[in-house]
């Protein structure tokens, strides 16, 4: 029986997905109706149909106009078709709703569903706009092709400050930061820089740094000795998705979507077509990651009463096929079949499971705006000039570049992918077709010179590809050296 709403309706979007998506979100509707979750439903249609209709970013204007106005999106998974130039609509709704953090619990069941790990409890908080996600690529040469890794300080500044607030709000006691600053020393060097800057205003937070490669071996190793993970994007997606298996299944498994304006909630897994129709679907990640939403949007009674009652049916054995195990499941069921058992069990709380408390605790304020840094003054010194080379000899490439060598532009580096080739390059360096060639000025630069040293090498009949131009801020290179330099 449900419950009678005690607040006002919130507006909130859903899109009922591709695959498994509408069974689970069937499931999880139903549940949510039940437990006197007070929603106001606009229904979209995204994904598969919507791209073969010949929209690349899979949702129409219309959905769009439904997103900003009710500024929540509860969202099944969906089936992007393969070919054809279709876009990520995760990766869009997240760039234009400015959705900036990601934020996965991963959470251990034991003894209920199988786990290496039964005291895990580890919340990833992935920065969910930038990084390699921006989709900026480029064919340098025949034979290599270029991704560009974004980084900015106010993106490191909303998520690093995001999750020492979301550590405070839910008596997290530990911050630890992921990156790979030891190699990329300016892009992951400064969300790590902004880290620590923003940490130092949680003094009742302890917090941690870790590069990325040996973090990730100790979480799957040893999870519980982590507490809240914050790190860049592409380091949280991956991550994330191995400690919600490390902790279970990446089927129980929801997620938050956080921007200033807008939020998008959903399972963490995929739409898994060959599922669909047959009733046999886990619609766990949908609904948790609803309780998510109805914490968000101001409805924690209600969310904790879903939420526990989920636990509990987890404790008596109801499992879908998934996690279904002889001699600790008592009951294999369908997705229906589990949304019925959950909602028998509202009003319940587990008896061996921590339960769900959201009830009294803070209410998610909205994330401050960050402001852009000001304009720091720089200076043009040179730029590298990447030119296809087929026959992959740095020395007969220095002795012919360097010809345009003039104006105040020198040449003083060749490398080719990162590793510095010429001068006092390596015979052992393997080499592709695609070389970038420094030239620096003894002082400053101006465009002029630039303009002029460019077309002095295309004259010299090379193919530029690719500039990009060397600037220091405050006296301080704003560009790396090359390996071996």
């Amino acid at each position: 029986m449900a419950s009678a709403p005690t607040t006002r309706p919130v507006p909130i979007t859903v899109a009922h997905g591709d695959g498994i998506g509408p069974e689970i979100m069937a499931a999880t509707l139903h549940i949510l109706k039940e437990a006197g979750a007070a929603l106001d439903i606009d229904t979209i249609e995204i994904g598969e149909k919507v791209y073969l209709r010949g929209n690349t970013a899979g949702i129409e204007d219309s959905s769009w106009e439904s997103l900003r106005r009710t500024k929540v999106f509860l969202k099944a998974p969906i089936t992007t078709p393969q070919g054809g130039g279709f876009k990520s609509l995760n990766v869009t709704t997240r760039k234009a709703l400015g959705l900036y953090a990601n934020v996965r619990p991963c959470v251990s069941y034991h003894p209920f569903v199988k786990t290496k790990h039964p005291k895990m409890d580890v919340v990833i908080v992935r920065e969910n706009e930038e990084d390699c996600y921006a989709g900026i690529e480029y064919r340098l040469s025949t034979n290599v092709v270029q991704t560009l890794k974004l980084i900015s300080r106010p993106g490191c500044e909303k998520i690093c400050r995001y999750a020492f607030e979301y550590a405070r709000r839910y008596n997290r006691k530990k911050v630890t930061c992921f990156t790979k600053d030891n190699i990329m020393k300016m892009t992951d060097g400064l969300f790590h820089k902004v880290f620590d800057e923003v940490g130092a205003g949680y003094s009742d937070i302890e917090k941690e740094h870790w590069i990325v490669d040996i973090g990730a071996a100790k979480m799957a190793d040893t999870p519980e000795a982590f507490d809240v993970i914050v790190m860049p994007n592409l380091y949280g997606d991956i991550l994330s998705d191995v400690a919600a298996q490390i902790a279970g299944s990446v089927g129980l498994a929801g997620s938050a979507n956080i921007g200033e304006k807008c939020a998008m909630f959903e399972a963490i897994h995929g739409s898994a077509p060959r599922r669909a129709g047959q009733n046999l679907a886990n619609p766990s990640g949908l609904l948790l990651g609803a309780v998510l939403m109805l914490v968000h949007i101001g409805q924690p009674e209600i969310a904790e009463r879903v939420h526990n009652a989920w636990l509990k049916t987890m404790e008596d054995g109801v499992h879908t096929y998934d996690i279904f195990r002889e001699g600790v499941s008592k009951e294999k069921v369908g997705t229906k079949e589990f949304g019925e058992a959950v909602v028998a069990r509202l009003g319940k709380k587990p008896e061996t499971l921590n339960s769900a408390s959201y009830a009294g605790r803070p209410v998610d304020e909205a994330p401050k705006p960050v402001a852009l840094a000001p304009r720091q003054e720089s200076e043009l010194v040179g730029i590298d000039a990447y030119v296809e080379w087929p026959s992959g000899v740095p020395a007969t490439l220095a002795s012919e570049v360097v010809k345009a060598n003039g104006d105040g532009l020198s040449l003083t580096m060749i490398s080719n992918r990162g590793v510095k080739v010429w001068p006092d390059g390596f015979p052992e360096t393997f080499c592709t077709d695609s070389f970038r060639c420094r030239f620096t000025a003894d002082g400053a630069a101006t465009h002029a010179q630039i303009l002029s040293l460019l077309g002095r090498i295309v004259g010299l009949g090379f193919e530029i590809v690719k500039t990009e131009y060397l600037r220091t801020y405050g006296g301080v290179p704003g560009f790396s050296l090359a390996q071996g330099q």
